[in-house]
């Protein structure tokens, strides 16, 4: 019999219950107690919306992150927060986001206010997770508390537990070597907590464990590739069963790798690398179960189950009880619930799937493999129907847009001349400041905001008394910068719910739901708009906004969008075409907008591409091509306008110094970039390229309600003009703003802009 599990469910609940408890808490509104609890309702309820499988995740609820709650399991804390004795888990918050709750007791100085830790993109998707910190007197020690606990109350409500947990060479690969050391030093004395955590578990009854290792997937060198070995040969001889979980792409050439560890099964990714699997078939040793995730985890669209059983079905005669299904990944990825969808067009939510919907899929597969089609031939003919619905549907294919697709030319991806004469012209016309001051785009987002744009979208609120609303927080945006001596301005996007909705609402070609919400990193949630058409720009979308912001001030309004990439990356893309044909319709979409805010006289315009570096394949021989139509698409955005329009773009909380060269080829005038958690690291690739435009290393880490200070934020730009030429840096925070409160950032923008005017004395 075919075996069906999950290797994740999402942790935030279908109506964000998560978020709003952890900002409750941290805003010492409620207590600790009140938040454990409601951490241990979803547990439950999330646990019973998997029933009917034969194993269920354990282990994946976190309250933050899942790989910052692995580091606390392994006892590896940052040194400056290793003072603190008090509850575990403000500790844990503190290391998250430099601090805890309002009300937690501070019972050591260094821990009021601590650096957070860095934080980065989980491979190629949109979760940001909290990077492992190491140095070679990293020392670890097991605290499985987190994990037995939550392991004891599956197994009160009945539930067939696999707890899950991220590998030892998967964890050492994900974190940062604070000092000279290399971190796979570091796997002698990793080994042996794993161990002991794998024999506590057992102890308590598991028999087996899911382990993640995700870097199966990417391109490993030979020390790496031994270092799997030397680790799973040291695990062997466990007493729990391990299923070793790959996800996210192909095994490919590491698939023998694979097949040989000494475990009990193997989980891979059957969407992304459907291709290992009959490979795999001939490799596996006769004990050992594969697991093949044959639900795509990351997407939302319905599986075509009649696709899937037809190359399925003798894979499961040949394999019989050693074959187990599964999403392709955690179900981290996706919103919670479809039946919470009341308004989605009925005939587009047909075509979808979310985590609840994606496990029923599941079930069915299982019962197709174990009793038959016919035994669930109502539900399989259902499926081929919305299957064939939308792959013939109007409203995905609009043959304007694809003529205009065919008519992009080399001219239009190319900037009039060369930034060397652009930045003159543009320097003349702007008539900045050394070390010119800008805001990444948004401002706080007020609850008087958030309740005008409900009203607004459910009626109670008129379209003239919203935008005299939108219009006064945008009047008090530009005063509040005015004040504060900013030298370039923006409007602050009080009519925007979120930077890549807010323009999906406004194209052709997208669909919206109400309750998508997917966790980006801690209490931060997104709702990804579905792309499920040919994508055009029917009218202006921001030109009135910024326009009347302009309007308010004389200094330089800087204009702000959204890039394609980044729109492509953070949306719930339609599957049945090219990525990079989806990118090049959105750029043209973009380009139309850039050229009508260029026409009202807005001079300097910020194109965001926040996940440029997260759309990279995780094989670097696949980066070029890639790369190729990203940064072509970017570039067909801003080929249109004159030299004197200086245009700038941002990207926040992503290693790219080994993609540097394909940012400089996006041409920007001006790129902002985060900086500020990893201290000015991420600048070390200017050490060897020299990187031609201008450029704003984030001085201000907006993730954290820490205010920095004068001295801290100048220090900073002493290391960035080391290695970037003064008269070509800018000072800035490292992403938007909109998350903070104004009592937050008035006095951080106040220090920033201190700093600058200390910078003119001292390198001016």
């Amino acid at each position: 019999m075919t075996k069906i599990h999950n290797l994740g469910f999402p942790r935030i609940g279908a109506k964000r219950e998560l978020k709003f408890a952890l900002e409750s808490y941290w805003n010492g509104e409620s207590s600790r107690d009140e938040l454990k609890a409601l951490g241990k309702q979803l547990r439950r309820r999330h646990w019973q919306a998997q029933s009917g499988l034969d194993w269920v995740p354990v282990g994946d609820f976190a309250f933050y992150d899942q790989v910052l709650d692995m580091s606390f399991t392994l006892g590896n804390l940052p040194e400056r927060v290793q003072g603190f004795h008090g509850d575990a888990l403000d500790n844990y918050f503190r290391v998250a986001r430099g601090r805890s709750a309002q009300s937690a007791p501070e019972t050591a100085p260094c821990c009021s206010g601590v650096a957070a830790g860095e934080m980065t993109k989980w491979f190629d998707t949109n979760y940001h997770y909290i990077v492992p910190e190491f140095t070679a007197a990293t020392e670890f020690k097991l605290d499985a508390a987190r994990l037995l606990e939550q392991l004891a109350e599956a197994k009160a409500q009945g539930v067939a537990a696999k707890p899950v947990i991220i590998g030892p060479v998967t964890y050492l690969w994900l974190g940062k070597a604070k000092d000279d050391s290399h971190k796979l030093e570091l796997l002698p004395k990793l080994l042996p907590i794993y161990v002991e955590l794998l024999e506590t578990l057992a102890a308590a009854g598991v028999e087996w464990v899911q382990i993640d290792e995700p870097i199966l997937v990417t391109e490993l060198d030979a020390v790496w590739q031994d270092a799997f070995n030397t680790a799973y040969h040291h695990l062997r001889a466990c007493r729990v069963k391990l299923l070793l979980a790959t996800y996210f792409g192909q095994l490919a050439e590491n698939r023998s790798l694979a097949a040989n560890m000494p475990v009990a099964g193997l989980h891979v990714d059957a969407v992304n690398g459907r291709s290992d699997v009959l490979l795999l078939l001939g490799m596996l040793p006769e004990h050992m179960t594969l697991s093949l995730g044959v639900i795509n985890g990351r997407n939302i669209w319905k599986t075509d189950l009649n696709a899937v059983l037809d190359w399925l079905e003798p894979v499961a005669r040949q394999l019989g009880e050693r074959l187990w299904l599964a999403p392709s990944c955690s179900l981290l990825h996706v919103p919670v619930d479809l039946d919470s969808e009341r308004k989605l067009d009925a005939e587009i939510k047909s075509w979808l799937a979310f985590a609840r919907q994606k496990l029923a899929e599941l079930r069915l597969l299982g019962i197709a493999l174990n009793q038959g089609r016919a035994a669930v031939k109502a539900e399989l003919d259902a499926n081929r129907a919305a299957i064939e619905t939308r792959r013939v549907s109007v409203r995905v294919n609009n043959s304007a847009v694809k003529a205009a697709l065919a008519g992009i030319t080399p001219q239009m991806a190319q900037r009039k001349s060369p930034y060397a004469q652009r930045a003159v012209k543009q320097a003349a016309l702007l008539n900045l400041p050394k070390f010119p001051t800008t805001t990444i785009g948004s401002f706080p987002q007020t609850a008087e905001i958030r309740l005008a744009r409900s009203q607004f979208k459910s009626g109670k609120l008129d379209e003239a008394g919203y935008k005299a609303i939108m219009r006064a927080e945008i009047a008090r945006c530009v005063r509040e910068q005015e004040v504060l001596g900013l030298d370039v301005l923006v409007h602050g996007e009080a009519e925007r719910n979120d930077m890549v909705e807010y323009f999906g609402e406004q194209l052709a070609g997208y669909a919206f739901s109400q309750s998508g919400w997917v966790q980006s990193y801690g209490s931060r949630c997104v709702k990804p708009p579905i792309l499920f058409g040919d994508i055009s720009r029917p009218r202006p979308m921001t030109v009135e906004w910024i326009g009347y912001a302009q309007s308010l001030t004389g200094k330089p309004m800087k204009g702000m969008l959204t890039g394609p990439v980044t729109i492509l990356n953070w949306s719930f893309v339609r599957d049945d075409q090219p990525r990079s044909v989806t990118c090049k319709q959105l750029a043209l979409a973009i380009r139309e907008e850039v050229l009508d805010l260029e026409g009202a006289g807005i001079g300097v315009i910020q194109i965001d591409e926040a996940a440029l570096r997260e759309g990279l394949p995780l094989r670097r021989s696949q980066w070029q091509a890639y790369l190729d139509w990203a940064v072509e698409s970017f570039r067909i955005t801003t080929g249109g306008v004159a030299d004197e329009t200086q245009i700038h773009t941002h990207m926040c909380y992503s290693e790219f110094n080994d993609i540097i060269a394909a940012i400089a080829d996006m041409d920007a005038d001006a790129i902002t970039i985060e900086t500020s958690r990893s201290d000015m690291e991420l600048l070390d690739a200017f050490e060897h390229f020299n990187y031609p435009n201008g450029i704003g290393p984030g001085v201000y880490d907006i993730h954290s309600p820490n205010i920095p200070s004068e001295r801290h934020i100048v220090a900073l730009m002493h290391k960035a003009a080391e290695r970037i030429p003064a008269e070509r840096l800018w000072v800035n925070p490292d992403c938007g703003l909109k998350t903070r409160q104004w009592p937050e950032v008035i006095p951080a923008l106040t220090q920033m802009v201190a700093a600058a005017k200390t910078l003119r004395a001292t390198l001016g």
